[in-house]
């Protein structure tokens, strides 16, 4: 029998499960949602639908490459502990492998090809896992990538150079969390916001306007410094700058991406103590 759209909502808003998931349910149930949730709780579905709303902030960074192209993925669960299983380790690779085979940047589509294997995981590790992000870089030249620890991933792309200069920018880009390559490519807005902290604190020094004017400008151009790749001092020889290193090498960068597992996850924290006495005083 034919499968409505409506047939598909309903199930879909009754267990979590995806959309494709829950019509091929309901074509093996010839439409019965009663038969199709009671089939979807035994392969695990459902139960893996339960686990969506739990805070998933750890996990992995996994960047899979070719010659010329990389492609880098955040995986999530709940606990270090499952970060480190097999079985985990082995999805998120293949999460990596299908994003090296996309070449773009959708995160919906990407976890869409793993779905069935992150429901079944789900349901054997017992803990909420989802594909965060994703994105691809297909190099000028030049691909540098860096894992630390499985926990902090980059891939960047020079136009000249060489692949040990590559690898190094990449190094710098993990450990110094630039947000954009060079300083005129920092956002008005976020501009804006840092002068107008500047010239809220440089107020308070009782300095001559036009004294505060030089300071704010100063403070500005050491902020579009700090968080630009070419303006910051390079890890390995701080005296000069990545700019600088890029110029002795007639390098640039055409652009980079930095993942770190977690970050803007706001992290539930549990307070065990009173989650127990609580539950005494409710028995």
């Amino acid at each position: 029998m034919a499968i409505t759209a409506t047939q598909v909502k309903e199930l879909r808003e009754r267990t979590g499960v995806g959309m494709m998931e829950c019509k091929k349910a309901l074509e093996a149930a010839n439409g019965d949602i009663e038969k199709a949730i009671e089939e979807m709780r035994k392969s695990g579905l459902a139960k893996a639908a339960k686990k969506a709303g739990r805070t998933a902030a750890e996990g992995v960074i996994v960047i899979n490459k070719d010659h010329n192209h990389a492609a880098i993925v955040e995986v999530n669960c709940e606990t270090d502990f499952v970060a480190r299983d097999t079985n985990f380790l082995g999805f998120a690779k293949q999460v990596a492998s299908n994003a090296l085979t996309a070449k773009n940047d959708d995160v919906q589509q990407l976890a869409a090809t793993v779905e069935t294997a992150r429901s079944e995981l789900v349901a054997k590790l017992g803990e909420n896992i989802n594909v965060r992000r994703c994105a691809s870089l297909t190099a000028a030249d030049y691909l540098g990538t860096y894992l630390h620890n499985d926990k902090i991933g980059v891939v960047v792309s020079l136009k000249g150079g060489d692949a040990d200069l590559a690898r190094d920018v990449a190094m710098h880009i993990a450990a110094s969390k630039p947000e954009v390559v060079n300083p005129e490519d920092v956002s008005s807005d976020a501009i804006a916001k840092e002068k107008e902290i500047f010239v809220a604190q440089a107020a308070e020094s009782g300095k001559p306007a036009d004294i505060i004017e030089k300071m704010v400008a100063g403070r500005v151009k050491k902020f579009m410094s700090e968080v630009s790749l070419t303006g910051q001092a390079f890890i390995k020889n701080p005296d000069v700058t990545v700019g600088t290193l890029l110029q002795q090498h007639k390098a640039t960068v055409t652009g980079f991406t930095r993942f770190e597992v977690g970050e803007g996850i706001e992290k539930e924290v549990v307070d065990f103590r009173t989650e127990v006495m609580a539950q005494v005083k409710t028995a």
